[in-house]
C-alpha cells in the first residue's frame, strides 16, 4: 500500500487510513480542522514558510477521545462525590508553564457554567475540578480546556510522572539552546560594543550583526516558543501577561535588529534579544524541576506501604490488593512487615515501630483488643487482626491525603501574580506606545542624534528604546542573585535550601515550631545511669551475650554502652527467647556444666519469673538477673542536642516564637521545654494534630517555619511556611522538607537564620536599586536622550550594581 503525505503536518500514511477532500489528505480530523481554520483566517502562507518540514498532529477531538470521560467505568475510577452532591476531580493539565497560565485556565473555567469550584496548583499542574453533572458533561470540560491551547486528563501518578519528565527534558533542551548561543552572542558583543568607542570598520560590524542574527534567531524561534504560545492564548483571552512582554519585547528588539542588518543606520540588539529570553528562561527550567520533585515525593511515599496483604477467610489465607480489603476482614501479619490498613487485634500480641506515626524509637507493645495504623511496623510475632478502616481512610492514608492537598494548597501570591504582570505589561506598552505616537505626530527631537532617519525611524527607535530600557533584569536579578549567594554561603554552612523563595520566608518568620524527638534531641537512647551490683567480669560477658542476641533500641544502647567500659566476649547462650514488649531470657552452661538462668528487660519482665525488685524511674529502665537475682540496672533517655539550648536562646531574642509539638508524654515533654526555657510545649500529638496546630497559627497570619524529623513530621512539614528536616531524617521527611540540615546539627539551623536575614536585607536595596533605576531611565528613554545601544548598556550596568550588590553577602 502506498503512503501520501497530509497537507497539514506532511506526516506520511498509508493511503486507505487518510481523509480525502477533493486534491487534500489528511491524516485526521485534527489536522483537517487547523488547515481550513488557517485557510479561513488567510494564514496559509504558513505552509509555504513550512516547506518539508513535518508537524506534531494536533489533539485528536474525535467522539472516541472524548467520549471516554463520560464513561462509567472511568468516572467510578476517577471522580468522587462532594458533601454537597457534586462531582469532583482531579486532572493534570498538560502545557502550563507559569501563573499566568494556571489563571488563565482557571478564570475559562470559572466562566464555565455548571463548575462549582477550580482550583489549578503551579507545583504539580493539579487541577481540582467540582462541577454539577446536570449541568455539565466531564467530555464538556475537556474539550473546554483543549480550546484555550491546553490538554488535560484523569491524574495518576505514572502518567504524571511521564508528563513531569518530558516538561523537564523539553525546557533543559529549549534553555541549553538559549544559553549556548547566547555565550557566543557575548563575545560577538563584547567586539561590537568595544568598536563602537574605539572605531570598527563597516565591513567588520556587518559581519557582527549577521552572526548575531544566526545565533539569536534559534533562540527567539526555538527556546522562545513557549512565550509566544503563552502570549498567544492570553491574548485569545483578552490578557495581556508576562509571556506577552517577554515576547514583544524580544520579538520588536529583533525586528528592529533585522532593520539595522539590512542596511540602515544604527546598531543592531540581537544580544538585548537573547538575554530576555535565556534569562527567563531559566528560572521557569527551575520550577519545572520543583514540579517533578513534588510529584517524586507523593510517589515515594506511596510506594512505602505494601500493595497487597494475606486475608483469612473460612481458615483460608488469600493475598488481596489493599483496595479489595473491607472492613471486617482478618488480615496477617508476619514479624517485620508492615500494617496494610487501620484495625483491631484478635490473636497474637507483641511490638510494634510506630515511628512512622509518632516519632518515638522504642516500640509500644501491643495485645488483643489494642489498635494498630496503617504504616506502622511489626517487630517480633504473628498478628491477626480485624480490619477496622478501609485502606482510602486509613491512618496512613489520610495522612498521604493530607499531604498531597498540602502540597496542592496555592500560596497567595501566586493569584496575585498574574494581575501585577498584567498591570506591568500594560504600563511599559502603554508608555513605549505613548512615545512613538508623541514623537511621530510632533516630531520631537531633544536627544541624540538620529541623522538620517526618517520620523517613522526616529519614533520607532525611541520607542524600542522605551521598552528595552523597562525590560526588568534588574528587578529580575534583584531576588534571584542574592538568593543564589545567599545559598552558596549557607551550603558551606551545611544546608541545603531546595528553593531560593525560602530564604526571604525564613527573614520575616515569626514563629519556629520544633519537634523534639531526632529534632532538639539526639533521637537515640543514651545510658544516663548504671548500677552494676556485682561486676563479675564473666557476668559481664553473660550480659553482653544477651544484649546483643537482641536488635531493641534499648539492648543496642545498652550493649555500646558496656563496650566503653569493658572488653567483653560474646558467650554461646541456649533456649533464647524474645518476650514481646518485656525483654529477653536465656541459659547458659559453663564448662563445668553449672546452668545459669539469665533475664534482661523492664520491671514486668523480672516479675513474670517471680522476681520482685522495686525500682522506680522516670527514665526507661533496663534489669538484668543471673538466677533470679538482680546484678545490674541501667536508665535510659534521649539527651538534648549540644545546640539546641543556643539556637532557642537565638530565636528568643529576635522575638521570635517558639513552640515544641511531640508525641512524647507529658512528664518527658515537660522535662525537655523546661531545659531549653521553652515556655509553650504540647504533648502526645498525633501527626494530623500538629498539622492542625500548624494551620492555626496561619490562620493568625503569622509565619511559620517547622523543624522535623521522621515521616510522622511530613503532614506538618508541609503544612508550614518553610519546612526543615534534619539530613539524618527519613527519606520522605526529606523529600517533603524545603531546608535539610545536611549535618543535622541545630548550630547550622541558626546559621540559616542569620544568613537568611543578611539575604533578605540585600534583597531589598536590590529591588530599590532597579525600582529607582527604572524610575530614572523611563523618562529618559521617552524624551529620546537613550538610544536602545545606550539602553542595552544601561539596562546590563543595572544588573551589575545588582550583582555587585549581592556579593556583599560573602562579607563578614
Amino acid at each position: 500500500m502506498s503512503k501520501i503525505k497530509c497537507n497539514h503536518c506532511h506526516l506520511e500514511f498509508e493511503e486507505n487510513i487518510m481523509i480525502k477532500e477533493e486534491n487534500l489528505n489528511f491524516c485526521c480530523k485534527g489536522c483537517q480542522g487547523v488547515y481550513h481554520l488557517l485557510k479561513s483566517d488567510g494564514l496559509d502562507s504558513f505552509y509555504d514558510k513550512l516547506g518539508n518540514k513535518t508537524l506534531t498532529p494536533p489533539i485528536k477531538l474525535d467522539s472516541d477521545d472524548i467520549t471516554k470521560f463520560d464513561s462509567e467505568n472511568f468516572l467510578e475510577n476517577y471522580v468522587s462525590k462532594t458533601k454537597d452532591g457534586f462531582s469532583q476531580i482531579d486532572l493534570i493539565i498538560e502545557g502550563i508553564h507559569c501563573a499566568a497560565c494556571v489563571w488563565l485556565n482557571e478564570k475559562v473555567l470559572h466562566d464555565t457554567k455548571g463548575i462549582v469550584e477550580a482550583n489549578i496548583n503551579f507545583t504539580t499542574n493539579k487541577a481540582r475540578i467540582i462541577w454539577d453533572e446536570e449541568k455539565l458533561k466531564l467530555s464538556e470540560i475537556i474539550l473546554k480546556i483543549r480550546s484555550i491551547g491546553y490538554n488535560a486528563y484523569a491524574y495518576e501518578s505514572s502518567v504524571a510522572d511521564a508528563q513531569a519528565s518530558k516538561a523537564k527534558r523539553e525546557y533543559f533542551i529549549r534553555m541549553m539552546v538559549a544559553v549556548v548561543c547566547s555565550m557566543n552572542i557575548m563575545m560577538l558583543s563584547v567586539a561590537k560594543y568595544t568598536g563602537f568607542f574605539t572605531g570598527i570598520s563597516k565591513e567588520v560590524k556587518d559581519m557582527i550583526h549577521i552572526g548575531e542574527f544566526i545565533l539569536s534567531t534559534p533562540i527567539l524561534f526555538y527556546s522562545g516558543w513557549i512565550f509566544y504560545k503563552g502570549a498567544y492564548f492570553g491574548l485569545k483571552n483578552r490578557m495581556l501577561n508576562m509571556d506577552f512582554l517577554v515576547a514583544f519585547g524580544a520579538t520588536s528588539t529583533y525586528i528592529y535588529s533585522l532593520f539595522i542588518l539590512f542596511g540602515a543606520k544604527g546598531e543592531s540588539y540581537f544580544d538585548s534579544v537573547s538575554m530576555i529570553i535565556t534569562f527567563v528562561l531559566v528560572g521557569k527550567y527551575l520550577e519545572v524541576i520543583g514540579k517533578k520533585s513534588a510529584i517524586d515525593t507523593l510517589d515515594k511515599i506511596k510506594s512505602s506501604l505494601p500493595l497487597e496483604a494475606v486475608v483469612v477467610k473460612d481458615n483460608e489465607k488469600k493475598v488481596i490488593a489493599l483496595n479489595s480489603i473491607n472492613i471486617g476482614d482478618i488480615v496477617e501479619i508476619k514479624p517485620g512487615e508492615k500494617v496494610p490498613v487501620d484495625g483491631k487485634i484478635i490473636s497474637g500480641n507483641g511490638s510494634f515501630d510506630e515511628s512512622t506515626l509518632t516519632g518515638e524509637s522504642i516500640p509500644i507493645y501491643k495485645k488483643v483488643k489494642d489498635f494498630v495504623y496503617s504504616g506502622t511496623i511489626n517487630l517480633d510475632s504473628l498478628i491477626q487482626f480485624e480490619v477496622t478502616k478501609s485502606f482510602k481512610n486509613s491512618t496512613f492514608s489520610s495522612i498521604v491525603a493530607l499531604l498531597e492537598d498540602s502540597l496542592n494548597s496555592k500560596p497567595t501570591i501566586q493569584t496575585k501574580a498574574a494581575e501585577i504582570s498584567k498591570g506591568f505589561s500594560v504600563t511599559i506598552l502603554s508608555l513605549a506606545l505613548m512615545t512613538f505616537l508623541v514623537w511621530y505626530f510632533f516630531g520631537i527631537d531633544l536627544g541624540f542624534d538620529y541623522e538620517g532617519t526618517t520620523q517613522f525611524e526616529k519614533s520607532f527607535i525611541v520607542a524600542v528604546s522605551v521598552v528595552v530600557i523597562a525590560c526588568p533584569c534588574a528587578l529580575a536579578l534583584a531576588t534571584p542573585m542574592a538568593s543564589l549567594i545567599g545559598i552558596s554561603e549557607l551550603a558551606k554552612k551545611g544546608l541545603l535550601f531546595k528553593e531560593a523563595k525560602f530564604i526571604e520566608t525564613m527573614a520575616v518568620a515569626s514563629t519556629v515550631v520544633f519537634d523534639k524527638t531526632g529534632t532538639l534531641t539526639k533521637g537515640e537512647l543514651n545510658v544516663t545511669k548504671a548500677r552494676i551490683m556485682d561486676d563479675n567480669i564473666h557476668k559481664m560477658h553473660l550480659l553482653y551475650s544477651l544484649l546483643d542476641a537482641s536488635t531493641h533500641p534499648v539492648s543496642v544502647s545498652i550493649k555500646k554502652y558496656l563496650e566503653t567500659k569493658y572488653n567483653l566476649d560474646i558467650k554461646k547462650l541456649e533456649n533464647v527467647k524474645n518476650i514481646e514488649a518485656k525483654g529477653m531470657s536465656a541459659t547458659y552452661k559453663n564448662i563445668e556444666g553449672k546452668e545459669f538462668e539469665l533475664i534482661g528487660g523492664n520491671v514486668d519482665l523480672l516479675r513474670q519469673f517471680g522476681i520482685f525488685y522495686k525500682f522506680d524511674s522516670s527514665k526507661t529502665v533496663y534489669l538484668f538477673a543471673i538466677n533470679k537475682k538482680v546484678i545490674a540496672t541501667f536508665e535510659l533517655e534521649d539527651k538534648i542536642k549540644d545546640d539546641a539550648q543556643e539556637l532557642i536562646t537565638y530565636l528568643q531574642n529576635k522575638n521570635i516564637e517558639v513552640v515544641m509539638l511531640t508525641g512524647d508524654n507529658e512528664q518527658v515533654a515537660s522535662k525537655i521545654a523546661n531545659e531549653l526555657n521553652i515556655k509553650k510545649y504540647f504533648s502526645s500529638q498525633t501527626p494530623i494534630s500538629k498539622a492542625n496546630y500548624i494551620k492555626e497559627l496561619k490562620k493568625e497570619n503569622k509565619i511559620v517555619v517547622m523543624v522535623g524529623d521522621g515521616v510522622n513530621d511530613s503532614v506538618a512539614l508541609t503544612s508550614a511556611d518553610v519546612a526543615v528536616a534534619m539530613g539524618s531524617s527519613a527519606d520522605i521527611s526529606l523529600a517533603v522538607s524545603d531546608i535539610v540540615l545536611l549535618n543535622s546539627t541545630l548550630k547550622s539551623l541558626q546559621e540559616a537564620f542569620i544568613i537568611s536575614n543578611k539575604t533578605y536585607k540585600y534583597i531589598k536595596q536590590n529591588l530599590s536599586l532597579s525600582i529607582i533605576y527604572n524610575m530614572v531611565t523611563i523618562p529618559l528613554a521617552m524624551a529620546g536622550f537613550v538610544i536602545p545601544l545606550v539602553a542595552a548598556l544601561s539596562m546590563s550596568l543595572s544588573s551589575l550594581m545588582v550583582v555587585l550588590n549581592s556579593l556583599r553577602i560573602k562579607m563578614k
